[in-house]
């Protein structure tokens, strides 16, 4: 099965080698027809701890690296 892959925004970088990416999604609503937008927050690997809050990121899904990361940040 392909890793699925995000495109989102660093909103914080305080932890050591993690950041935090909130990504958001838009989708129509079934039954309003309305455009509706969702977002999440992906904690994610960052090994090197180059990316700053503000930067766009892409991350890909890896094998659990603690209780919560289940992501890493693909170099952009």
């Amino acid at each position: 099965m392909p890793k699925r892959i995000l495109s989102g925004t660093v909103t914080s970088n305080a932890n050591s080698q993690t950041v935090t990416v909130l990504v958001e999604r838009r989708f129509k609503h079934p039954v309003l027809q309305k455009t509706v937008k969702r977002t999440k927050k992906y904690r994610a690997h960052d090994e090197a701890e180059k990316f700053a809050v503000g930067d766009t990121v892409r991350i890909i899904e890896c094998a659990p690296k603690s209780k919560t990361k289940r992501w890493e940040v693909i170099a952009e």
